[in-house]
């Protein structure tokens, strides 16, 4: 990585103590050394861009006012808190963002004091800041400010609504920062909407509401008439002047904005005059998503996690992009495309992840049936299962990350009434630097326990479109389970095949140790063995295709012919492929060695996806050495 010269006055703070000394008029300048300094980073170390580099003066402005690590602050999903970890005793660590053994892409608890909650999925913030708020009181320390930032669509999560909805009901002294960077919610502008802010939050406005308050009870949870109508008509005047009711307002918390949240002088205002207003509250700021770099205020979406790029231009320069080969997700989008065109009774469905579905021509082509329903995985799901009752085969979507937050109505509404629900289950298995927030490794092992679900893996591209083709002329809900690489080969079309359900197939034989594998990862083993070929090595292989229906004839052919085998899957042991293999072998007491690879009892750390493989044993060497251990038995 090239020298990157940190800004006069950055190179001056190291702690959030450090930001507290400086004087009002240094601020400014400390924003854009921070927004520089995340640039050039960024651009030979890939992370999320834009997010970060619009909430810059907010995390400036909260460190400046408030005292973490006493006080708490979640930043919700964490896309937005990278300026926080360089102002929080991580700036230099924070050239290796993202790296094995450097800093987490995310918020993390054990990694800094000043981390108050680990965040990776959207829309936890609120819930997580009510329960430290509502802790303290219980423990009357309520000297404590506790904060959550919210944005980046992370509002249109159903668990964000829960947790406002509680604290609407609670006394909890919270704050919820809601960063409109123009993903989720409709921006207010105009001179009276800021008049509103600044009368709301100005001293001689809220001593008097708050004198009225006290006479009439105060916080008490006594009925009062009086109480009652007098919250009504501070609503109904709020709803006047903006011309529309306040959602928030009507959920019982105080409502402040909007504001530009990149004006640090008036964020700075606005915070400190908060920070005197007890009780649950909302303040909404304007951001730019991308702000101080020109192509990504331009392109937000693209430069939410570009790549690499130059740093001054901001032209991408990512050169695994060059390469001719698509990913994975892009050839999902093609091949859905295909089937939409020739099934008209396909829809397909996604929460918030259009693009990085590959589904945006399916967009194109067909948007009355195609639905992104934003960041809302439990209804993406049942309302595929309503589909599914009508006659619709609906194709939902979702990062097998993600996934895990419908759980229950994988479950109760699909599996459990049969229906013919087709689950796309995009970047799965080990993803590399998002860590441990976003590793799809568990998709096959929860899935592998639901009655009525056929669960598959292709091992390439190909394989995959023969998936997608066999799922729609199935009747029962079908899951199968994709990463986000590259593909293996190069070829522009490919004339899909319908696969008999639960029948794998065998690719190479051999003698005395055979390898089973389910998905991708199958391209690892088959690398392995071709290389100990050469040593003499004379090793099977066979691509199970799937955990559910699992192959037992293959598995009874594999058992009498070879002494040894090996399992390999890219997801979690327990419950996962290999112990459906060894299970399957001791009801039917079979005396084979079985050596099963894949991801041991715990989470994984970020970093490449080919330093992870290789700590987990699932590399090509690691299939090797594992080979010749298990062989030599």
């Amino acid at each position: 990585m090239k020298e990157i010269v940190e800004g006069n006055i950055l190179s001056n703070i190291n702690t959030p103590q450090d930001v507290k000394n400086l004087p009002p008029s240094d601020l400014p300048a400390l924003c854009l050394d921070i927004r520089q300094y995340i640039i050039d980073v960024l651009s030979e170390n890939p992370g999320h861009l834009a997010s970060s580099l619009g909430a810059v003066e907010l995390a400036v402005a909260l460190i400046y006012l408030f005292d973490f690590p006493k006080d708490t602050l979640v930043w919700d999903v964490g896309h937005q808190a990278y300026a926080y970890k360089v102002l929080t005793e991580r700036k230099k660590a924070f050239k290796n963002i993202r790296k094995l053994g450097g800093p987490s892409g995310f918020p993390r608890r054990e990694e800094s004091k000043y981390d108050s909650f680990g965040t990776g999925h959207a829309s936890t913030s609120i819930s997580s800041a009510l329960g430290m708020a509502v802790a303290d009181d219980l423990q009357n320390k309520n000297e404590f400010y506790h904060i959550a930032v919210i944005g980046d669509g992370s509002m249109t999560g159903g668990e964000a609504f829960e947790a406002l909805n509680h604290a609407g009901t609670s006394n909890a002294n919270i704050l919820v920062v809601l960063n409109d960077n123009g993903i989720s919610i409709d921006k207010g502008t105009g001179a009276l909407s800021q008049y509103l802010t600044y009368i709301t939050t100005s001293k001689t406005y809220n001593r008097i509401k708050n004198k009225i308050w006290n006479l009439l009870g105060g916080n008490t949870q006594a009925y009062n008439p009086h109480k009652t109508f007098f919250k009504k008509i501070i609503f109904s005047l709020k709803s006047l002047f903006s011309g529309k009711s306040n959602f928030f307002e009507a959920l019982n918390l105080r409502y402040f904005g909007p504001i530009d949240g990149n004006d640090i002088n008036q964020l700075i205002k606005t915070l400190d005059s908060l920070k005197k207003i007890q009780g649950p509250k909302l303040l909404h700021i304007i951001t730019k998503k991308g702000k101080g770099l020109q192509a990504a205020e331009n392109n937000p979406t693209t430069y939410h996690a570009p790549g690499l790029f130059d740093s001054i231009t901001g032209e991408l320069t990512n050169k695994k992009a060059q390469s001719s080969n698509k990913k994975f997700h892009e050839v999902f989008g093609e091949t859905l495309v295909d089937l939409a065109t020739k099934y008209d009774n396909i829809a397909c469905i996604t929460p918030a992840m259009l693009t990085g579905s590959g589904l945006n021509e399916m967009k194109k082509l067909f948007p009355t049936r195609t639905f992104d329903v934003g960041i809302a995985e439990e209804h993406a799901l049942t309302f595929s299962a309503g589909l599914a009752t009508r006659g619709v085969v609906p194709y939902c979507c979702v990062y097998s990350s993600f996934l895990q937050r419908a759980f229950d109505q994988i479950i109760h509404d699909v599996a459990l009434q049969k229906l013919h629900v087709v689950i796309c289950i995009d970047r799965a298995g080990l993803v590399g630097e998002d860590g441990a927030t976003h590793h799809g490794v568990f998709d096959l092992a929860y899935m592998n326990m639901i009655p009525n679900v056929i669960v598959a893996a292709p091992k390439d591209e190909l394989e995959l479109q023969d998936m997608m083709l066999t799922a729609y002329h199935t009747d029962k809900p079908f899951a199968m389970r994709y990463p986000r690489s590259k593909v293996f080969h190069s070829i522009s079309s490919y004339n899909s095949q319908i696969i008999d359900l639960g029948k794998g197939e065998t690719n190479i034989e051999g003698e005395n140790t055979a390898v089973l594998c389910l998905g991708t990862i199958f391209n690892n083993a088959k690398q392995a063995i071709m290389e100990l070929k050469t040593e003499g090595e004379n090793i099977g292989l066979y691509n199970m295709r799937f955990l559910k229906p699992l192959d037992t004839n293959l598995l009874d052919y594999v058992s009498e012919k070879y002494n040894n085998i090996i399992t390999i899957e890219d997801g979690v042991l327990k419950g996962g492929f290999g112990w459906s293999v060894e299970n399957y072998l001791t009801e039917k007491s079979k005396q084979n060695q079985v050596l099963c690879l894949g991801i041991e009892d715990k989470f994984i750390e970020h970093g490449s996806v080919e330093e992870l493989q290789k700590l987990c044993g699932i590399d090509i060497e690691g299939i090797k050495t594992s080979i010749r251990k298990i062989s030599k038995k």
